[in-house]
């Protein structure tokens, strides 16, 4: 069957070719949206281009006019290809689970067709952020022949540690129900547009809707690490990735430990980019200070396919954002530092420094004496951790000093020097529980003069997983457990005068699904017990020339600015006790002059701290489009009601066309809790 496409020219040196269909080795076809070059002014001189794809199931449709990614690259004379993953938007076939082995297999086809192309010069690229820079690193670790190079933005090389499902071990709470989770059941049941779908439009929907599946059923049944999350882990294979890699990462996203473990890895060409970014692109990105990474981006594209010596790759390769204290403003636009460059990885002089929990709540240069401290399992504590940066643009900590009055928190005297890290700081831990079922969460902070504590980063351990994410084991209360806490990567400066601090805790609410069992814990100390933080401390001055970066043109509001702020509430009840947690956010956006697209999520949750095993939350997702002769709606009503032994859940798909009842579906399912 012709592929049935359609021509625009939406920014002056780009030419827009719709829903060009493409080939995969079963007979299904992908639809993807070219932006290509247009004009002697966009060709830069060359007869065929480069393609940089992007391979995601967000709705290729979709893309607000205007958007720079796709019309700068075009300009700069790459053609960008963005693919709908089988199963989304327009393309054909079925879509049960994210990351597939037929996934990759079609991206791998998508990258081979692409180069065929005769406006090609054979050179591919695969980019993109989050789910696209996860797709772009598994299609690379099939190594097909005409993938030059990957840009991945803002994602994980291992799906069960550092990904949006499960955080040491502990099941993540409000994202999955309240965003990324649900919004991909209706997602995923919408349609194309049918004046750029062609004749099949109709077919490729209905199947769509017959045979599409919630993936979030899937990670609740896989509760402990395995096969179906090493898969497409290329933690695990980083020597199967073959081509060129430029990872870019953020400390403030929800990935921050994959850039440079991946870095350290990969035998490839490589360099890697870590800002103070949130999970978006560095040029929008909240905090700042944004960049022009395009202007990055094309400096590596250049190199890799068209061989312009622009001594990209004769720079330092490690750079990244030293972050300073500074007032925890949640809506803050910029974050304080400075950005630095390393030579190597780890960077030359680093080495670890030892703090030990010490006797009256001290952190200290030795063991000290032996003892023990007690904390009480607060399942609340959380709440001014800021919010996992997965998708919501905006959360980031405040002053801890809240939840530090549910935590056992050890501090050091006023630093006499400053200190430096970059890397995974951790803690080692000897504790135990009245519980068999408890987390271990650590926070690292930094204590201004004035008494404010400030979230540098954040670890946590499901005491049932301290010797294998695989099969865990319940905890005997009261024995005596050793356990290491991997804390996020990140890169500080601890100013001379400030403080260095670190928190114990059993919570990370909302972030973290409570584990069910109150419990009293205790930390031992002393040098037969020596619990301690360790920092990964480098020298004052970086081993690479300082970088400059092309400052981002786009001009950032405050999120509490806006017409229609996002709602970020914890709601105590003062006559229950029960703690409620409230998230809602709207964005609209026109797609073109006919089409206005209407997003909102909204998610309760719901704790009471005398009983966390019945903790519960619901998510409602609602995609609305609207043009002059119809509207279009798909909603997602989420509820998960846990229990001491299980998670019920419920799921409700309705779709609506002009406002009248065409498609709905439910799923119901009761899962059991293992030992989280």
């Amino acid at each position: 069957m012709p592929t049935e496409t359609m021509t625009f020219y939406p920014a002056e040196g780009v030419k827009l070719v719709k829903n060009v269909m493409i080939p995969t080795r079963d007979g299904v076809r992908l639809a993807a949206d070219l932006y290509m070059p247009h004009g002697e002014k966009a060709t830069r001189g060359w007869g065929k281009f480069s393609v940089v794809m992007e391979y995601i199931p967000y709705r290729k449709d979709e893309v607000p006019p205007g958007a720079r990614f796709y019309h700068s690259l075009a300009q700069q004379g790459y053609v960008v290809a963005r693919v709908d993953i089988r199963g989304t938007g327009g393309s054909e076939g079925e879509n049960t689970d994210e990351y597939v082995l037929q996934e990759q297999h079609d991206g791998y086809d998508a990258i081979e067709w692409l180069a065929a192309q005769p406006w090609c010069d054979g050179h591919i690229n695969m980019m993109g952020i989050s789910y696209g820079g996860f797709s772009s690193l598994q299609v690379a670790s099939h190594h097909p022949p005409h993938l030059t190079s990957i840009i991945p933005v803002a994602f994980t090389d291992d799906r069960y540690t550092d990904d949006c499902h499960f955080r040491g071990g502990l099941m993540r709470l409000y994202y999955d129900p309240g965003l990324y989770g649900n919004m991909m059941i209706a997602y995923n049941a919408m349609p194309s547009y049918p004046e750029w779908a062609g004749g099949d439009w109709a077919k490729v929907w209905e199947h769509h809707l017959e045979h599409n599946e919630p993936y979030l059923l899937k990670w609740f049944n896989h509760q402990t690490d395995g096969p179906y999350w090493r898969h497409g882990s290329v933690r695990d294979i980083p020597d199967n990735i073959k081509c060129a890699v430029f990872l870019i990462g953020g400390w403030a996203d929800g990935y921050p430990n994959p850039p440079l473990r991946l870095f350290q890895a990969l035998k490839v060409p490589k360099k890697v980019l870590v800002g103070p970014w949130n999970h978006s692109m560095p040029d929008t990105a909240i905090p700042g200070p944004r960049i022009d990474y395009l202007h990055e981006v094309v400096r590596w594209l250049d190199y890799w396919c068209k061989g312009i010596q622009n001594g990209v790759m004769d720079e330092p390769p490690v750079t990244v954002y030293m972050q300073h204290a500074q007032p925890p403003i949640v809506d803050r636009l910029d974050t304080v530092g400075e950005w630095r460059s390393e030579t190597h990885w780890p960077p030359p002089g680093s080495k670890d420094k030892a703090l030990y929990l010490g006797a009256n709540s001290a952190l200290q240069n030795d063991p000290g004496a032996e003892g023990n401290d007690t904390y009480d399992y607060s399942p609340t504590v959380g709440m001014t951790a800021g919010l996992w940066s997965g998708g919501f643009q905006f959360g980031l900590p405040g002053d801890q000093r809240p939840d530090e009055a549910y935590s056992r928190v050890y501090t050091t005297p006023l630093l006499e020097e400053d200190v430096y890290m970059i890397g995974w700081p951790h803690a080692i831990l000897h504790v135990s529980s009245s519980a068999s079922v408890m987390g271990f969460a650590v926070s690292l902070c930094d204590v201004h003069p004035d008494g404010t504590s400030q979230l540098v980063a954040k670890g946590m351990l499901n005491g049932t997983r301290r010797k294998s994410f695989t099969h865990p084991e319940p905890m005997t209360p009261g024995e005596v457990y050793e356990l290491e806490v991997q804390i996020d990567c990140t890169a500080w400066k601890f100013a001379k005068g400030h403080r260095i601090r670190l928190n114990l805790a059993s919570a990370d609410w909302p972030n973290v699904w409570p584990t069910p069992e109150p419990g009293t814990n205790q930390v031992y100390r002393g040098n037969a017990r020596p619990s301690r933080l360790v920092l990964p401390t480098v020298p004052a001055q970086a081993s690479g020339a300082s970088p400059e970066f092309t400052p981002s043109a786009v001009v950032m509001s405050k999120h509490s600015s806006a017409v229609q702020p996002p709602t970020w509430q914890f709601i105590h009840d003062v006559l229950t006790g029960r703690i409620l947690f409230n998230l809602y956010q709207e964005t609209n956006y026109r797609v073109n002059d006919t089409t206005a697209n209407y997003r909102t999520y909204k998610e309760t949750c719901h704790l009471d701290p005398k009983d966390p095993a019945h903790t519960s939350v619901r998510g409602l997702y609602t995609l609305r489009i609207a043009r002059p002769n119809y509207t279009l709606q798909g909603s997602s009503d989420l509820f998960i009601q846990a229990t001491a032994t299980h998670f019920h859940i419920t799921i409700d798909l309705d779709l609506r066309v002009n406002d009248s009842p065409h498609f709905q579906k439910r799923w119901t399912e009761s899962v059991p809790r293992q030992l989280l």
